[in-house]
């Protein structure tokens, strides 16, 4: 006697519409929402296409791109934004038992690694850092001449390292090799997140960052901003102003921060992609499929 519920073969077209339902059910259901923070002179807008592009690969990721300090506003201390964003950014937090993603754009990718630096409790699984200058910035760009333009590069230090100076974002990253013990003294953003500046919270903000599973870099020669452009994976000049590596810095030797052991778990991609300028990192699809999407999921 035949079976009448028909061969396995058979039932196959009639099941699989139905397991590619669960399938992406269950790929919706696990996709950890993503936070996007903005960089100097923009806001969530400029945003509008990554978000996108998140939805298409991901469907059904929850995206917020964080509507602080935008534009002109962005110029405010670093300090300040840092706590601005983490209001904002640990109510999504509370919301996400499994973990978020934070997406970062320039001068976003330092107030983020702040944040992830200075929070105790944070749940960022992984840390995109998009054409950040997470060593410092140290060039003659046209963002530093709407900011300063009766100043050269080389003349910035004497606004920058005084009280009046660490007042505006750009000092708070702004890295001049040719004078470090200037930089030193002056500074009291990066050389605190770096450890340059030894102080009390080293080794509690070392654990904060610690927390992070997984730290992508991105960044590209043809940048044009960012300067130089190896400083988006903490790579920056010496006083001659030749490259030194990520590896060859003094912050990742000492591991004053965790770069160093996160390297050795295993937990640090750097993804390099020429021909891309600055303003298009975050609206370029295949730098966000070869960069960016296997991580946020």
């Amino acid at each position: 006697m035949k079976s009448s519920g028909g061969s396995p073969a058979s039932l196959l077209p009639l099941l699989l519409p139905l397991l590619l339902q669960l399938l992406a059910a269950v790929c919706v259901d696990g996709y950890k929402p993503v936070i996007i923070v903005h960089g100097i002179f923009d806001g969530p807008k400029q945003f509008e296409k990554l978000s996108l592009f998140i939805d298409k690969v991901h469907p059904g990721t929850e995206v917020t791109t964080i509507d602080l300090y935008d534009n002109m506003a962005s110029l405010k201390p670093l300090w300040r934004q840092v706590q601005g964003f983490r209001k904002a950014i640990e109510s999504i937090m509370k919301k996400a038992p499994d973990g978020v993603h934070l997406l970062c754009f320039s001068q976003g990718g330092l107030i983020c690694r702040a944040l992830v630096s200075t929070m105790p409790d944070h749940n960022v699984h992984t840390f995109i850092s998009l054409s950040s200058p997470q060593a410092g910035q140290y060039g003659d760009t046209d963002y530093l001449r709407w900011v300063f333009p009766k100043y050269l590069k080389r003349t910035v230090f004497r606004v920058c390292y005084n009280r009046l100076g660490q007042k505006v974002s750009i000092c708070d990253y702004w890295n001049d090799p040719h004078h470090r013990p200037c930089y030193l003294k002056g500074n009291s953003f990066l050389t605190l997140l770096d450890g340059d500046r030894p102080h009390n919270a080293m080794k509690a903000w070392r654990g904060n960052f610690l927390r992070i599973k997984k730290l992508v870099l991105i960044g590209g020669p043809d940048d044009g901003v960012i300067t130089p452009w190896q400083s988006s994976h903490f790579g920056f000049y010496d006083s001659n102003e030749h490259i030194v590596e990520m590896r060859n810095q003094e912050f990742y030797k000492n591991d004053t921060f965790g770069l160093k052991t996160l390297d050795a778990r295993g937990d640090i991609t750097m993804c390099v992609h020429s021909g891309v300028k600055h303003v298009q990192w975050h609206s370029n699809f295949t730098v966000f499929m070869s960069c960016m999407e296997k991580w946020l999921t």
